[in-house]
Order: structure tokens, then sequence, then C-alpha cells
């Protein structure tokens, strides 16, 4: 599995943004997909999650109400649609998949930054 992340970039707070992640992969209708970022001085943290339906999703506190992700199947893609950004969500954003819910993710792209200005 390989993913291309991409779409991040420099925005005011208050503004929108979406990342996309390409998968390549036969399997991708059964990967679970996952968004996480990585602040400056910061360890990484899990930021979004959808299963491999694309029926259920979860998101940290932190970000209810203002992110969405969502997995497009015959695209092979999964985005992660940002809104009301904030300073607090600058970081790199990394997408990851994994083959089920009881495994890691094992797959990772390469990572995006993604700046908000104040």
């Amino acid at each position: 599995v390989q993913l291309q992340a991409s779409g991040g970039g420099l925005v005011q707070a208050g503004g929108s943004m979406r990342l996309s992640c390409v998968a390549t992969s036969r399997a991708f209708d059964r990967l679970d997909m996952g968004w996480f970022r990585q602040a400056p001085g910061k360890e990484r943290e899990f930021v979004a999650a959808v299963n491999w339906s694309g029926a259920a999703s979860y998101d940290v506190d932190s970000v209810k109400g203002r992110f969405t992700i969502s997995k497009v199947i015959p695209k092979n893609a999964v985005y992660l649609q940002m809104n009301s950004l904030k300073p607090e969500d600058t970081a790199v954003y990394y997408c990851a998949a994994r083959v089920n819910s009881y495994s890691n993710y094992d797959y990772w792209g390469q990572g995006t930054q993604v700046t908000v200005s104040s």
C-alpha cells in the first residue's frame, strides 16, 4: 500500500482547507483510513479515522465539528475537510492505513504541511 497526501499549505485562522490522500492498493475498499498530525516539538497525534466502507468515522475532540473525514472508494482516496482552522491546527498531517480495526496503522503517507496563521 502506498499513500500520497496532498493539499496542505498556508491559510488564515478561520479558513478552510481540504487534504487528500490517494492510495495505490487493490485492497483499498477493505482498508481503514486515518489522519494524524504532528506539530513542532510534539508527538504525533490521532485526528480522525474512517472505517473500510466509509460508513463509520470518528475524530478527536479538538477537531469535532470542524473536521470531516471521508472515504471515496472509486477514487481510492480519503479526504480531510478542515473548517474553522485555528493556529493550533498547524502541523504536518499524515494519512495512514490499516488492514482492520485490530491492527496498527502500518502504512503511512509522506505528510503534508498545514500552517494556520493568526
